[in-house]
């Protein structure tokens, strides 16, 4: 989680992103989230989407293959593309899924190149699962 003002500095972006890179490994995920101001700290402002868009490309640049913004909406951010071609290998926005370009065996559709992971061979039916919720009245 990226909270303005604490952990958001392109210095600290540049550390740990290298540090994922060269101790972890290029295919190890990363999840760069927004802060939103709640409960106790509510002074602070909530991450502005360009925050995110630096650390992933900091992250990326850094050779980190997999690198995610959350907790807001960013198609770009939130999809996985495929490091051989470029080419978007799940599409993402929040919860729901626009395309699926990974073949049975985890390699790009496009160019064959193997995608970090364990895939089913195709989408599930996930998403925005959204209940209402139910209020009961106690006497």
């Amino acid at each position: 989680m990226l909270i303005p003002g604490e952990n958001d500095s392109e210095q600290e972006l540049e550390a740990l992103t290298q540090w994922v890179a060269e101790q972890l490994g290029p295919d190890v995920p990363i999840h760069l989230t927004a802060f939103h101001p709640d409960w106790k700290m509510r002074a602070i402002p909530q991450t502005p989407p360009a925050t995110l868009a630096m650390a992933r490309r900091i992250a990326m640049k850094n050779g980190v293959r997999y690198a995610y913004t959350g907790n807001v909406s960013d198609r770009e951010g939130g999809s996985t593309y495929c490091h051989g071609c470029g080419q978007i290998l799940i599409g993402r926005d929040w919860y729901e899924l626009s395309e699926w370009n990974v073949t049975a065996d985890g390699n790009c559709r496009f160019c064959g190149a193997p995608c970090a992971g364990v895939f089913d061979t195709k989408p599930g039916q996930w998403g925005a699962r959204r209940r209402p919720v139910l209020f009961k009245q106690f006497s």
